[in-house]
Parts: C-alpha cells; structure tokens; sequence
C-alpha cells in the first residue's frame, strides 16, 4: 500500500544545486522495517546484511584463504559479527580507512544449555538474561525463537521460528496487590521463564528436536546452539500522521542498517572514494564487547591490517593507514522523553526527527572530541542533514558504545554519533520515521570524503 503524503517539519533540508540528489529516502526506511523483522538474532543481522552488500557487488573472503590486493568489495562474516570493505582503483597500501561502526546484538532472553524446564503441569524453557532487558517489556509478549544450530559435522544452520511460541505470563494483580504501591518488581531467575506448551513430564531435547524439525535437520545432528527469544509483533509506523516507528531491536540494527546501505552506494558511486570506506558490525556489544566477535577483540584490526599487507603494504605502511583512519561509532541514544524531562541534561533535549545526533561525554563514555566533532559536522553539511547534541545529565551515570574501545584498542580517532530513540532496551523501541534515512545520508557523505 502507498503511504499518503504527510507533513515532515524536520525533514532534511534539501540538496544543494552542487550536490547529487540524497541517495536515500522515506523508501530507506521501509527497508528498515523489512530489515529488523528478518534479523531476529545477530546471525540473521549479519547474514542480511551480507545480502544486501552481495548485490551491490562485494564478495566473502574467507580469513583462513591468503587475501589478494585487488580492488572491489569484500567482507568477513564470523558468528555475529561483519566487516565488509571498498577498495577503490589504485589505493596505495598507506590510504586510510573511513569505518561506520556498530553492534548487531540487542538486550533479550537466551536460551540456556539445558532449556527444557517447566512445572505444576506448564512446560517451559530455560532462559538467560542477555544484556540489560527492560524485563517488563518482556512480559505478555508473543514470543518467537532464532538463532543458530550447530551441527555435529561442525555446520551450523539459522532458524527462526517467527510465529507466537512462547509467553511469559504476568502475575494477576488480584495475586499482587503491591504492584500498586511499590511498583513491579521482577526476579530474573524465578518470573522470567517463559511457557510454551503443557504436560507433565518434562522431557530433555524436546525443544532442540523442534527445532531440528522446523528446520529440516535430521533428528539428533544439532549438538550446539545460540538461541534467543524476539517479539514477533512487526515493526510499524505509528500516530496520527505516522511520523514515528516502532520495532525491535532498533538498538542497535538501525545502524547496521544504515552503515550497510551507505557502504553498498558508495561502492556503486561514479566517484572513488579518497579512503577506504569499511562497515564494522560487532556482536556482544550489550554485554561489554569481550569476544571474538566483540569490538574489544582483534576482529577489526585484523581485517584492516590484512588489507594493507594484501596490497603490498608495510608495517610502516599500516601505522601511517591507521594514524589517518577515521571512525563513526553509531548507536542509538536517548530522546528527550516528555514525561521524564527531569532526567536530561536541561540544555541538551534530541527530538525524533531532528537528525542524528554527537554523543559527547569528557569522561570518555563516550569518544567524542572537538575534532570529532568538526569531522561529523562537515559530514551532515555535505549531506545536508541536520544533526543534534547529546549530553547526559551529570547526575545520572552515562552509558557508553563500542567508540572508546575502538579508540583505544586501534588508536584510531572515533566519535561516537546515533539517532535519538525512546524505550532504548525495551522489546519494543520508539524512533522517528525520518531519523533512519538522515542517518544513513551523513554516513553515506562521510564515507565519501
């Protein structure tokens, strides 16, 4: 269905008579929507986004093959995590490289090792706190489950089952008639499991042989897996004139989103890019970035080091890439939140629809400095996409993004920008509908310069 034409105050100004038209538009934020709803865990994220960037020309290299020089597209993909490149025409093994960083991991309920439980006649199944959940977000939700299946020949298979499976029941308030007063209070272990069926008899491998069933595996070849728990409520726009949207995992997919659509048209563009334009999607961001697929590990440097000695570089070479190298670490960030205005810096409100916005913190939270700043500014004004501030309130404490742990484990200069949200960690955030595409315009220009 055509969406009907609607008012858009904040929309980005148009592009300058100097400028090609804006590569992306409201039809960018469809694709979001289309996005989000097919990558339930950060297997299917990265393994989308892979597809996207399939058609616009690049190839998988493998890090176990010897890597060539030659110029074009490539990406790396390991569990949930991608890194895909641009080399253009004639790039001297010392160019620099321009990353848009991000996360593909999202707060959730994890499937645990033996995940077949239940009682007084329920069956449910074991989960983990992953991350930090809104848990009440959590509760009275069709709940489907995804993830990976590893096989015994050392394989592994995506499934989904994307249709109401499983629930986490509320306690009725007729049982709890503090929630009133004292608000809900909610024990990880003993609320949080969800039911999905019922019988008396709890048996061991009933869910892991539904899902060899779902996903056309033989019986017993699954030994392995990393399954969560998603909302199938799809994502959509909403209000009056359908200015906002709502959907999950918006933190962090949005960008991942965005930084693969802005990789794949600089890659198409007539222009070479001066420096090696690079996405960066890491897992495990939500629980401090500690992996092998986290930003805290050797994933990045290793690819972008690779690339320089690919094309015949030196260590020299490497240090003098890196020195010049530039990255955008792009997370979601907090919107002014109309019933809770108190809770914001008082000079520092981000609205929806307002751009994306520079996250600063001086205690380097986040990794934002002055001449972050100037690199960010000058990207949006290429763009012609407004952009916003964002501080926290120096009483409440700042969360941080994957920007320092780049910074310093690479030294190479980050800022640290997003797009202003509400409900961040719910199972069910709340953007602008305008937001996404402004996002991935500025990316679009940055890695362009």
């Amino acid at each position: 269905m055509t969406e009907p034409a609607r008012p858009s105050p904040t929309a980005a100004p148009a592009a300058s008579a100097s400028r090609a038209p804006l590569p992306f538009d409201r039809g960018h934020t469809d694709d979001l929507m289309a996005f989000l709803a097919a990558s339930p865990s950060p297997y299917h994220a990265v393994a989308n986004a892979a597809e996207r960037l399939e058609k616009a020309g690049f190839r998988q290299v493998a890090e176990t093959d010897a890597w060539d020089g030659t110029s074009g597209g490539k990406y790396v993909l390991r569990g949930g995590a991608i890194v895909a490149w641009y080399v253009p025409e004639g790039a001297a093994p010392h160019t620099p490289f321009r990353i848009v960083g991000a996360h593909t991991d999202s707060p959730n309920l994890r499937v645990k090792p033996l995940p077949d439980s239940g009682a007084h006649g329920w069956r449910q199944v074991a989960v983990e706190i992953y991350g930090g959940p809104l848990l009440n977000s959590w509760l009275d939700r069709d709940l489907g489950i995804a993830g990976r299946l590893t096989l015994r020949d050392g394989s592994t298979r995506l499934v989904n089952v994307d249709r109401p499976l499983l629930r986490v029941p509320q306690l009725a308030i007729h049982l709890d008639r503090s929630v009133t007063a004292d608000g809900l209070k909610l024990d990880k272990q003993r609320h949080m499991q969800p039911v999905w069926g019922l019988g008396g008899d709890v048996r061991d491998g009933d869910l892991i042989a539904f899902l060899e069933e779902t996903a056309g595996i033989p019986a017993g070849e699954v030994t392995g897996w990393d399954l969560m728990t998603h909302s199938v409520e799809p994502p959509a726009y909403l209000g009056r004139d359908r200015e906002l949207l709502a959907g999950p995992r918006m933190d962090n997919l949005l960008s991942v989103h965005a930084g693969t659509a802005a990789l794949a048209a600089v890659a198409a563009s007539s222009s070479q890019p001066a420096s090696i334009p690079v996405l960066a999607a890491f897992d495990h961001e939500e629980n401090g970035s500690q992996s092998d697929t986290g930003a805290d590990g050797p994933l990045l440097g290793n690819v972008l080091e690779r690339s320089v000695f690919a094309r015949g570089g030196s260590y020299e070479d490497r240090a003098r890439a890196f020195a010049g190298t530039v990255c955008l670490s792009s997370d979601t960030g907090h919107a002014v939140h109309p019933n809770y205005a108190e809770r914001h810096d008082p000079t520092h409100h981000p609205r929806v629809n307002g751009g994306p916005i520079l996250k600063v913190n001086v205690n380097n939270r986040y990794a934002t400095d002055g001449s972050g700043r100037a690199e960010f500014t000058a990207a949006c004004e290429a763009a012609d996409v407004p952009f916003q501030s964002f501080v926290s309130n120096n009483s409440m404490p700042c969360g941080t993004t994957i920007g320092p742990i780049t910074a310093a484990r690479h030294g190479i200069r980050t800022v640290d920008i997003g797009v202003a949200i509400l409900s961040m960690h719910s199972v069910r955030e709340l953007c602008g509908a305008d937001d996404p595409f402004l996002l991935a315009n500025a990316l679009t220009a940055f890695l362009e310069r």
